[in-house]
């Protein structure tokens, strides 16, 4: 210990927490962990790392971060002690983590967690990695049982990551108790929404949350029908039958969706206003004029959809791989209901909303504002299908749900009396008169006989039923009566027939069974009529059964569960129990703790004496009400006891000064955690039924809180676990299969057939990438288990081994030692992964009898924002088979850096992100934000040089940032007929001799001048000196360029009849030439992009105009004189961002600084990103046959050249509405990505960019970015980076989701999204007619009706895009639309000419009552039809006409998030512009202001007007 003067210092004078000089302190080294403090006050020390040495700061001094110093009270200039400490006395058991507004894969969270091992940290310490593209900040730790302020991160630290940005799904539970009042005279509703959710929303602003919410309220409505025939045809389609033949519908309307508020008070108004009608318009949906409809009532919270609405939410969170949206981590769904927390369900639902919840480590939060039972919840009571009277009821207590108990701490002035139980309504005066008298009147009972239940001794009775079963009896007692079992839903022991065993599938997974309990007794069960006083203890069998002497049937028997007495109850350890107990912090007492949980006891009563002799260390706790009725201080909604210590405060933190450095839990304290589990748990494989960590026991004096963090900073799923099966379940109930990998030798035969030289990854980069990937896909990493174990525990997967087998396993010669090993589980699949030398290998281990698969399919009703109806929709919840994941594939695309032979499947759940570019700035739409009085139809057909202009960015964005090109010195070139700026700027980088490059590339793909330097020195020395010749990428001037073609060189230009070897040489020429790209390791000399040589051809030769251009290239191509820059020879000659050479002539004498093309066109296409460029696609016919080539500037395709509209030309393109491509190229191609550009990342990454092989200037360019080994924060700052890269190159680019609209029969679409159908109203526009487009070929009828709404969707800025979604996956000739600003989407509905016959037909239900989830027979053609068909009709579906259908599906890109909309361009994510647009467009089609027939008649003015020319 020595005393130092204290001085602080600001983070701009060092980064440094800590700067002390080494020789004032001997024996202090480097890293060394030191507490500082002042001797007056013992105070809780500070702990800092020793980073350096750093003198200078005067004799004896040391200095502090300000902020630290100001957060531990320490005084500047006072004299404080420093000491050093011995690491494991303030190691910390675990280090919460927050962080806000980014994504945080799991690989990320282990490689920060690897990061901050020995390290020291403190309250509110900022945390940064991967060059600052992660950030998160110390919340909480706690070391010993006690929360701390400061410690040392070793190995075991636990380390928990919360998230303050996730997506969070509210859903408030509408049954029939929202309309009752609570004690203090409140309905229920203003409990959750003005108690509950206004406390939740003030704690989220407080804490700076901002979740993406979702907000949904739902009910289930009972119809009193006995059979389907009682219902009207409109209410068949979504009618449900349940377990007790009882008819129901569910009912979801959606408030909020996918919001993100600063202020969520207005979200509380609206609910408000919700509620009024909720239930008025719920029950009385169905109704019409003159109809009979059975009665509606609404079911209690018990019967509710509780299960149905979590699979909903995890429906969506399933797919956070597809749409993933960089500024958010986690999933939560809370379910906030009026009941107690007791529902009932049906079996098989729940075994599959528990498999999914754990599988996908989604948070479930369950919120009662009810009083709490006395019985443990969350109960969950199975449906009862078995009809005997005498069946008991069967209970489950989901250990998956996070419970929470809301109440108001109102007081009320006559009593301090809480009851816990809701009473039950008052009944009237007359039968309890009645009641009296009647007692009156005959004269009392004798004792005995209404007393004579007391002989039977309940509490026997009750320790018969529940008690577990005996471990080893051989002889196997049945019980006669047919018993439908408890919790896990195994079978009764019985001797009825089997037939009856059917109503049992599946057993409770986390029951598990050892042969003792198979070998064990059936329960025995009392029939009516054994209470006899000679059985006291109601056990007597009855004659019926008998006692077996054959062979044990091997069935099991099990206790049931008692709600009222769960405490005792252990069941064997699984894997799914342990999955999220690592989030808790641990008590005094060493035990898991739920800091919500209170412990509640009358202030004046002393410890009762089970508990004395736990708390004798502690004193004075004995103020343990409910926290929320105590004005103690709070602290994570425990209240603070205040010890006989003095209590100080760090940041609003209360520190004791009992323990040093700590701050005292006496939050814990009255935690239930301080009372031990029973004897039972310090078995190591077992765990308590009952709660989310297993560890803590059940009393009815336990009152639950409300679990506030949970619901402000939600935790993510823990990255570690501690898990593994002992040696002999591994051996009976698992399947072992292993693999070896060998980097070196993979890359050793790739590097030999790769075209293009990537540094390989070493054996051990590969190593922990296995790891990075298996907990990307939710695995965990088990820690704690021995060495010997799970060694021992690797046997072959036969079912016996005999015992030779094994014995090599143990004596494994010592210099074979693994020199690294992993273990990681999800669900009952573990991996061993296991590093010896430069081999890896994986063994996995997987159940023997693996889950049933499930598919469940469920119809409902839901309400959607800005939608008028309740419409029908359906979804399938499914459980995924976790063991079907092909890991060798995936191990083998990490080993050889994502090989074109290894590429990403679907299967593999990689990660992607959708973008489209659109044009950047529209008039109209400024127009539109700045007026509010105008109409949104006012966005003008695109000219020509908007296209030229458009086509130009696009050229610019594909060369300098997509394939970042770069053009050798001072380049300039002439681009004939267009004045763009595109491709004359000044480069100043010098050319690259490909002797220079030493023919390796840098350590990343080299993409032409992606300047990666290496990130670590590592055998990298050709790789280093390659990249620093490779010179910086160009800096491209934005904007308008004044480097023109210079006129000072006038050169002629070549004559028309010049042959194609002069314009070759011309195309040479230093200064006139074609301007050739820079040479790069895949690139030849002399290459040039296909379109800027047409430009060139049109400026330097005469007469040549775009298609006699593409004439000359394509004989120049014929006659060997150029080639694709691949060496390709067989593809005809492209116009686009397509890249050729120039090949040496053999006149040529010795072509020296020629160098060859890769000649490989897969490596090539995998290097560049290569686009065909096309005009518009014309609807019409033209007149006179074209040559063939496209004009890329071709006029608007909505117009003929005479204004006419194409839907009233006569030379309609019979084929414009089905062929989205019309030549030999594919939709879509794929290349290699540079994904860590900054070299920030700890690893090597890189990712794959999918993007559309063709660009047209009319229509928004989809690029998809597809990642599975890269950090998500740093695939954001790419995107990030081109996306305001875009706006110089005059486009936007907007993320996109998978799936557009969500309708519900595309495979996993979201169940609470759906279009919005905007029908069209033709009637106007008949007028006398019988068809709209009569006079013209019935032939063309649909055409013209597509192209009349194509012209329609192009007024209000719409623009085509053709995205590959799972719609066209269909094969449904539908037309998907996309507002220029990104926003929204339209589809306009088209039949397809082979199903017109089929238009009429109806979707053919199946009749209801055949299943419970009833499935449906697709027999409409086109499933959108069938879908629109509902939408449109709404609720007078019987009279509807089929034949008029027309309209428009609208939807909203709910991917534009905050960090997406630029100040600059505010109609990019607008809300009020948004919902203006949908008015006018539903406005516009209704004819509102007779708009839409204004539009007709002008069209057929001007084609009236064009007629008339044509007749003069």
């Amino acid at each position: 210990m020595k005393a130092f003067k204290l001085i602080v210092h600001q983070n701009s004078f060092s980064p440094v927490d800590l700067i002390i000089s080494l020789k004032d302190y001997p024996g202090l080294k480097e890293k060394d962990i030191v507490e500082i403090y002042h001797p007056e006050n013992d105070y809780p020390r500070l702990l800092l790392q020793v980073i350096k040495d750093a003198p200078g700061r005067g004799r004896d001094t040391i200095s502090v971060e300000q902020s630290i110093a100001t957060t531990f009270q320490l005084r500047t200039f006072a004299d404080v002690y420093v000491n050093i400490v011995n690491v494991p006395d303030v190691a910390l058991d675990s280090v919460e983590l927050t962080f806000k507004d980014q994504y945080m894969g799991r690989s990320e969270m282990w490689r920060l967690k690897n990061h901050l091992v020995s390290t020291c940290v403190y309250l509110n310490k900022k945390i940064e990695y991967c060059g600052g593209a992660i950030r998160c900040q110390v919340y909480e730790m706690w070391s010993q049982g006690d929360r701390v302020a400061c410690g040392v991160i070793t190995e075991d630290t636990k380390i928990v990551f919360r998230s303050s940005t996730s997506m969070v799904y509210l859903f408030i539970q509408m049954s029939s108790e929202m309309w009752d009042f609570d004690i203090h005279g409140d309905l229920y509703f203003e409990k959750a929404v003005n108690g509950f959710l206004a406390e939740l929303f003030t704690k989220w602003k407080k804490n700076g949350s901002n979740h993406e919410v979702t907000i949904v309220l739902f009910s289930r409505t009972f119809y009193k029908a006995k059979s389907l025939e009682e219902f009207p045809q409109h209410m068949k389609e979504c009618l449900q039958k349940d377990y007790r033949g009882r008819f129901y519908e569910d009912f979801y309307r959606v408030a909020v969706q996918n919001e993100r508020y600063e202020d969520w008070s207005n979200v509380l108004l609206q609910l408000r206003r919700l509620f009024t009608d909720y239930q008025k318009i719920v029950l009385q949906y169905h109704e019409r004029p003159n109809m009979e409809i059975p009665t509606a009532i609404n079911s209690t919270a018990a019967q509710g959809n509780f299960l149905e609405v979590l699979n909903m939410s995890l429906n969506v969170f399933e797919k956070h791989y597809l749409d993933r949206c960089f500024d958010r981590t986690g999933q939560l769904s809370v379910v906030i209901t009026p009941g107690v927390g007791v529902f009932e369900v049906d079996r098989e639902l729940t075994n599959v909303t528990k498999q999914r919840i754990i599988d996908n480590g989604v948070g479930s939060d369950l919120v009662c504002v009810g009083e709490q039972p006395l019985h443990a919840v969350p109960l969950l009571k199975f449906h009862n299908k078995d009809n005997n009277l005498n069946s008991i009821d069967d209970y489950s207590m989901p250990h998956w749900i996070n419970l929470s108990f809301y109440s108001t701490n109102k007081k009320v002035a006559y009593s301090n009396f809480i009851p816990r139980i809701k009473l039950p309504p008052r009944k009237s005066q007359e039968p309890l008169k009645k009641m009296y008298e009647d007692e009156r009147k005959s004269k009392l009972l004798k004792e005995d006989e209404y007393m004579h239940n007391s002989i039977f001794d309940y509490d026997a009775y009750d320790a018969q039923v529940f008690q577990l079963p005996p471990a080893h009896s051989t002889c196997v007692q049945r019980v006669a009566r047919t018993k439908k079992t408890s919790v896990a839903g195994l079978e009764g022991l019985r001797r009825s027939p089997p037939a009856s065993i059917t109503h049992r599938k599946m057993s409770d997974p986390d029951i598990h069974h050892s042969l003792g309990d198979i070998l064990s007794t059936g329960l025995k069960r009392c029939d009516s009529g054994c209470d006899t006083p000679d059985s006291p203890t109601g056990a007597r069998l009855s004659p019926r059964s008998s006692i077996s002497t054959h062979k044990p049937v091997i069935r099991t028997g099990r206790a049931l569960i008692n709600p009222f007495d769960p405490s005792h109850v252990t069941v064997k350890l699984t894997s799914n129990r342990r999955r999220w107990t690592h989030i808790f912090p641990k008590g005094p007492t060493g035990v898991l703790i739920q800091q919500h949980h209170y412990q509640a006891r009358p202030a004046g009563e002393p410890l009762s004496r089970t508990e004395n002799h736990r708390e004798n260390t502690r004193e004075s706790h004995r103020e343990r009400r409910e926290s929320h009725r105590e004005n103690l201080p709070k602290e994570n909604g425990s209240p603070m006891i205040n010890n006989n210590h003095s209590i100080y405060q760090v940041d609003g933190n209360i520190i004791s000064q009992s323990r040093k450095r700590m701050i005292s839990a006496s939050g814990a304290l009255n935690i239930l955690g301080t009372v031990l589990g029973p004897p039972s748990t310090n078995n190591a494989s077992l765990a308590l039924l009952w709660g989310a960590t297993g560890e803590q026991e059940w009393t009815p004096a336990l009152t639950t809180g409300v679990d506030w963090k949970s619901l402000t900073i939600p935790a993510c799923l823990p990255i570690t676990t501690d898990y593994f099966p002992d040696k002999r379940s591994l051996q009976n109930d698992y399947l072992v299969s292993d693999y070896n990998l060998l980097p070196d030798d993979v890359n050793a035969d790739f590097a030999q057939n790769r075209a293009i030289y990537k540094e390989p990854l070493t054996t051990m980069e590969v190593f922990k990438e296995l790891v990075s990937q298996r907990l990307a896909q939710g695995f965990q990493l088990i820690v704690g288990v021995s060495e010997s174990d799970v060694i021992e525990a690797h046997c072959p997967s036969t079912p016996a081994p005999p015992p030779s087998k094994v014995a090599p396993q143990h004596s494994k010669p010592v210099n074979q030692a693994p020199t690294k090993r992993f273990l990681l589980s999800i669900g009952r699949i573990f991996h061993k992964l296991t590093l010896v030398g430069s081999t890896i290998t994986v063994t996995r281990y997987r159940p023997r009898h693996p889950y049933p698969p499930f598919n469940i399919h469920y119809r409902y009703r839901f309400h959607a924002p800005n939608h008028d109806t309740y419409e029908v929709s359906w979804v399938s919840f499914t459980t995924e088979k976790l063991e079907n994941y092909n890991w060798n594939y995936m191990d083998h695309y990490i080993c050889t850096r994502g090989d074109t032979d290894f590429a990403l499947v679907e299967a593999l759940k990689y990660w992607r992100f959708r973008t489209l570019l659109l044009p950047l700035h529209n008039p109209a739409t400024k127009q539109i934000l700045e007026d509010e009085s105008t109409h949104c139809d006012i966005y003008p057909t695109p000219t020509r040089q908007d296209l030229d202009q458009l086509t130009d960015g696009f050229l610019k964005m594909t060369e300098s940032y997509f394939n970042k090109v770069k053009r050798p010195n001072k380049q300039r070139m002439a681009l004939g007929g267009c004045d763009s700026a595109l491709t004359r700027r000044r480069h100043s980088t010098s050319i690259l001799r490909p002797s220079a490059q030493g023919g390796v590339s840098s350590p990343f793909r080299e993409r032409v001048g992606s300047t990666r330097l290496p990130d670590r020195p590592r055998l990298r020395v050709e790789a280093m000196a390659a990249a620093k010749t490779v010179l910086e990428r160009t800096q491209s001037q934005t904007g308008e360029s004044d480097d023109t073609y210079d006129d000072s060189v006038v050169e002629p230009k070549l004559k028309s009849t010049a042959t194609l070897a002069d314009i070759v040489e011309r195309m040479r020429h230093p200064q006139l030439g074609v301007g050739f790209l820079q040479q790069t390791v895949s690139l030849p000399s002399h290459a040039f992009v296909s379109i800027y040589a047409i430009h060139w051809l049109q400026a330097n030769v005469e007469g040549v105009t775009y298609e006699k251009g593409t004439q000359i290239m394509e004989k120049m191509l014929q006659e060997k004189m150029i080639c694709h820059a691949s060496g390709d020879t067989t593809k005809r000659f492209v116009v686009g961002y397509y890249m050729y050479h120039i090949l040496p002539q053999k006149k040529d004498k010795d072509p020296t600084d020629y160098v060859r093309p890769l000649g490989d066109l897969q490596s090539f296409e995998n290097e560049w990103m290569e686009v065909e460029v096309l005009g518009p696609r014309s609807p019409l016919v033209p007149h006179e046959s074209s040559s063939g080539a496209l004009d890329i500037s071709g006029c608007s395709p909505q117009t003929d050249l005479t204004g006419v509209p194409a839907f009233l030309c006569d030379n309609i393109d019979p084929d414009y509405m089905h062929c989205d491509n019309d030549n030999d190229m594919p939709l879509y191609k794929n290349t290699h990505l540079d994904i860590d550009v900054n070299n920030k990342s700890d690893r090597i990454e890189w990712g794959h960019a999918r993007y559309q092989a063709t660009f047209r200037p009319d229509q928004a360019y989809e690029m998809c970015i597809q990642w599975a080994v890269a950090s998500g924060n740093i695939v954001a700052e790419l995107i990030f980076g081109w996306a305001r890269k875009a706006q110089n190159c005059r486009l936007q680019m907007v993320p996109i989701p998978a799936d557009p609209l969500a309708l519900p029969f595309t495979l996993k679409s979201d169940p609470l999204r759906g279009p919005i159908y905007v029908p069209l109203n033709e009637e106007p526009l008949l007028r006398n007619k019988n068809a709209l487009f009569e006079g013209f070929p019935e032939d063309t009828w649909l055409e013209r009706l597509f192209l009349f709404q194509e012209a329609i969707v192009g007024r209000f800025g719409f623009i085509k895009c053709t995205v590959e979604s799972t719609s066209h996956a269909a094969g449904v000739g539908d037309h998907l639309y996309v507002h220029v600003t990104g926003n929204m989407f339209i589809l306009i509905i088209t039949t397809v000419k082979s199903e017109q016959k089929a238009r009429g037909t109806r979707r053919a239900n199946k009749p209801l009552n055949a299943s419970r989830y009833p499935v449906h027979l697709e027999a409409a053609p086109s499933p959108h039809e069938a879908y629109i068909t509902r939408h449109v009709s709404g609720k007078n579906k019987d009279d509807y006409d089929n034949s008029r259908r027309m309209g428009f599906l609208w939807s909203w890109n709910h991917m534009i998030s905050k960090k997406w909309k630029w100040s600059q361009y505010p109609a990019t994510g607008d809300e009020a512009f948004q919902t203006r647009m949908l008015r006018d467009f539903k406005h516009f089609c209704a004819n509102q202001e007779q708009r839409l027939s204004q539009f007709w008649d002008q069209c057929w003015a001007l084609q009236e007007k064009a007629h008339g020319i044509d007749l003069e």
